[in-house]
């Protein structure tokens, strides 16, 4: 126990050195009690329907990789960030309006939905049994959010170069992506995204060959030609509700959903990357993807944000002042 206090104590003391700009406890006099309720909040949401917990892992990676960390994202409208087509199958807007209707009650114009959304992604993953970590908060809430500039999100589709060039693009290294893309050990995709994986692969009438044999069956019964393309499937086979290391296990055997998951295996850096994560599902394996999950989220969570005198506080996460 006292080598996991230190451990967890090292990624506290790291996320005070993500970004100078952001404060560990930021709110802890303007208003103290704005974590524990985000926490609460969440764990409300996620007690109810715990694949919010994905969704709100999603929500925030999609508002970080498009104007920063800084709430665009939850803002409606037909011009938006959230009309986008790589957006419309994002969900825990309404655990995010909770949290800030609490807030605003509380500490009215304090608390930003950028570190709302912050907070509850963290908050998330510690529910699925993943780590938890420290988050500098201090963020402020973007003006714009348009849909034409959801340009540099990653796509199921992209190849492993392209995935490195839009992480890079945001400041993230191999290991960060292959890392954060570890976040897929909860979730689900529709099978629009994955039948053509299974039939007609490249245009060639035959599925892609790296998926495994028995794993192709799984995923044909799950996706059958011609059927439901928005059937939901689990982006880890083995444990899709709790966070672990068996994603990184299913890209070393073949057994991943998403193509740009299994070109992971096909790249020699990444492959090194996946495959030290790869291993026993619990012990010092998973406790390094726990500990290096967290680093990353604390660097992504700091893309382009917006302090001081930028952006504003919103009263309503959906709405602009």
């Amino acid at each position: 126990m006292e080598a996991m206090s230190l451990f967890f104590l090292a990624i506290l003391m790291m996320g005070l050195s993500v970004n100078a700009q952001l404060q560990t406890k930021f709110y802890s006099s303007s208003c103290p009690k704005a974590e524990a309720i985000v926490r609460s909040t969440v764990e409300s949401h996620f007690n109810n329907d715990p694949t919010v917990a994905p969704g709100l892992l999603r929500l925030h990676f999609h508002d970080c990789f498009v104007q920063g960390c800084d709430g665009s994202v939850l803002i409606a409208g037909s011009s938006a960030e959230r009309n986008a087509l790589p957006n419309l199958g994002l969900r825990g807007f309404e655990a995010i309006d909770d949290a800030k209707a609490q807030l605003e009650a509380l500490c009215p114009g304090v608390v930003s939905c950028a570190d709302i959304l912050a907070l509850a992604a963290r908050d998330a993953v510690d529910l699925s049994d993943g780590p938890s970590w420290s988050v500098p908060t201090g963020r402020r809430d973007g003006r714009v959010s348009l849909s034409s500039q959801v340009t540099t999100l990653p796509s199921p589709l992209d190849s492993v170069d392209v995935q490195r060039q839009k992480f890079a693009a945001k400041g993230l290294d191999d290991h960060d992506l292959v890392t954060l893309v570890g976040a897929h050990t909860i979730g689900q995709t529709d099978c629009s995204f994955v039948s053509y994986r299974l039939y007609n692969f490249t245009a060639t009438g035959n599925p892609d060959p790296t998926i495994s044999r028995s794993f192709l069956t799984q995923l044909q019964t799950l996706c059958p030609k011609g059927g439901d393309g928005s059937k939901r499937v689990s982006l880890d086979k083995d444990s899709q509700t709790s966070f672990d290391v068996s994603f990184f296990k299913n890209v070393r055997d073949g057994n991943a959903v998403l193509e740009s998951d299994q070109r992971l295996w096909g790249d020699a850096e990444t492959r090194r990357i996946v495959h030290n994560y790869a291993g026993n599902i619990r012990g010092l394996l998973g406790i390094r993807f726990d500990f290096e999950f967290s680093k990353a989220m604390a660097k992504m969570s700091s893309i382009e944000v917006k302090t001081g005198t930028q952006g504003e506080i919103r009263k309503i996460c959906s709405k602009f002042n």
